[in-house]
């Protein structure tokens, strides 16, 4: 059996990252902190920031990026990572990235001539981001790929699986496969909310795949956003996270573990076995310590599952998720320092 612990399931995307993107927020009618799919009227978007930008290229998706940061809390061989990409040399980026910072992506690949690897369009202003994806190969991601014997190995391996909030956007199936047989075989499944989009327009898909959740991650603005799209009042993270907590699941055996993150406020976490809920301070810093606030909430997400995974309590793997977001927005786009720092 294989000594890797977290298996990991979302869209591989290549971020091309731009600051100081006021002018294209205008002109795309763009929000300033928000995450969403490319329609017809950003298709330029990608050819505007190429041409008026010097682009920072930054290996990115949200489960890549909490995939390759649980691996930097965890020993070595410890997280795999699947999704789709292209064959191209953005393919090529992303497999450097993950070399580089230890993680083994076994990627289903698209044949040459088919949809290019997805791109996702940084507009950066001051610590805010503005997030454009164009899923393009990763939303050909196919169910059959778990099913390949390297895959299974990996997968019937691991104690703890992790799958973003915008991989429900195209892969249900893959998801529901995953989460039920985390369930049957009395694992971890944690997924992340990811955008306040998911719960708005994927809340089927959201619901669905709840009961087989013991841990999910999100913000002040995507919890906002599931209570709105399941008629929670009042619409505050410490309300919505004990009603997510509570809500139905398959395995009873095993609380589940809701964590909210709210930027320099306290931190929410609610469990399934309690009705309080506890906060936890964030250390805040300073202005000119932000470099880049893009992939910090992945960042606090796998250092949190990398944590559980190392055997630390939930308090400290809170500490340890705080810790490595840290060190993510002090960095160019969704990385982490090296040599690696010491996190649990």
């Amino acid at each position: 059996m294989s000594s890797y612990k977290l298996f990991a399931m979302g869209n591989p995307l290549l971020d091309l990252q731009v600051t100081n993107g006021e002018e294209t927020l205008k002109k795309y009618d763009l929000k300033a902190n928000d995450a969403i799919l490319v329609e017809d009227k950003h298709e330029s978007i990608y050819d505007h920031v190429r041409e008026k930008y010097e682009i920072t290229y930054v290996a990115g998706g949200a489960a890549q990026n909490a995939a390759r940061a649980a691996q930097y809390v965890l020993p070595e061989n410890s997280v795999v990572y699947v999704g789709s990409v292209g064959t191209d040399d953005l393919a090529e980026q992303l497999r450097s990235a993950n070399k580089k910072e230890g993680l083994r992506d076994m990627y289903q690949v698209e044949p040459k001539g088919g949809e290019p690897t997805g791109a996702c369009a940084v507009i950066l202003t001051g610590h805010d981001r503005s997030l454009v994806t164009k899923l393009g190969a990763a939303e050909k991601f196919k169910s059959s790929h778990l099913d390949k014997p390297e895959i299974k190995e990996l997968m019937e391996g691991a104690s703890h699986y992790y799958v973003e909030g915008f991989f429900l956007t195209h892969g249900l199936e893959s998801t529901l496969k995953l989460a039920k047989q985390s369930t049957a075989a009395k694992k971890t499944f944690a997924i992340n909310l990811s955008a306040p989009f998911i719960a708005q327009f994927f809340s089927s898909q959201l619901d669905e795949a709840m009961p087989y959740v013991n841990i999910v991650f999100g913000n002040e603005d995507e919890a906002a956003a599931y209570a709105g799209s399941h008629s929670i009042e009042p619409t505050d993270t410490k309300t919505v996270a004990l009603k997510i907590a509570h809500s139905p699941r398959e395995d009873e055996s095993k609380p589940r573990i809701v964590v909210l993150t709210h930027g320099t406020e306290p931190t929410v976490v609610a469990t399934s076995d309690s009705d309080e809920v506890k906060t936890f301070k964030v250390n805040a810093l300073t202005k000119d310590q932000i470099v880049d606030t893009n992939g910090a909430g992945d960042a606090f997400a796998g250092a949190f599952v990398g944590a559980l995974i190392a055997g630390k309590t939930l308090d400290q793997a809170v500490e340890a998720g705080h810790k490595l977001a840290q060190i993510c927005v002090g960095q160019v786009g969704p990385t982490f320092a090296f040599p690696k720092q010491t996190i649990l």
